[in-house]
């Protein structure tokens, strides 16, 4: 099933999500309706907020990346619990950036290339691992929504003066976009 969006300006995107219990309720349901609105909307990954619900879970799916990163086909993988529990800020990139829940805007973002993170997989198994490149990226992006950080919070003073009115426009429920979203008004 495909669900909305929540845009940017839904106070569910400004909260911390909790941890899920592994047990937790029709779970391969909602990791099978992320991907599916994740696809949909031709997006790269999915974090459980921006669907409205406060909890730790990501789907990120980077096969569409194929051409260029040959690593990356068939890469679908769901992240129950992701924490990053370290961050080797050593090396850095500075790559644009876009978002499900602020449509139409991309900005440059900076971040390391490599990462430690735990979680666990769509079987509920435990991982704790270094991740680099492109996937690192995407996982820092993804997993900041689950503590409530927009890559907007990331970009430079100058360039959040550029993109305030966008932002504003968003909050006050103006998007414009291909796909369906919850907008805060």
């Amino acid at each position: 099933m495909i669900l909305p969006i929540y845009t940017y300006g839904q106070s569910i995107l400004r909260k911390v999500a909790e941890d899920i219990p592994i047990d937790y309720p029709e779970l391969n349901e909602l990791i099978e309706n992320m991907f599916e609105t994740m696809e949909k909307s031709n997006g790269v990954g999915l974090a459980a907020p921006q669907i409205g619900k406060s909890i730790r879970v990501v789907v990120i799916s980077l096969d569409v990346l194929k051409d260029d990163f040959p690593e990356y086909e068939g890469y679908n993988h769901a992240f129950i619990n992701p924490h990053i529990v370290e961050v080797d800020d050593s090396e850095t990139a500075l790559l644009d950036e876009g978002c499900l829940s602020l449509p139409g805007l991309s900005e440059p973002v900076r971040r390391p290339t490599r990462i430690h993170v735990t979680y666990l997989d769509e079987n509920l198994q435990p991982h704790d691992e270094w991740v680099d490149g492109y996937l690192a990226r995407v996982m820092q992006h993804e997993f900041d929504h689950l503590e409530g950080v927009v890559f907007t919070d990331k970009i430079s003073p100058l360039r959040k003066q550029l993109v305030k009115k966008k932002l504003e426009m968003m909050r006050k429920g103006k998007v414009s976009c291909s796909y369906r979203v919850k907008t805060p008004r």
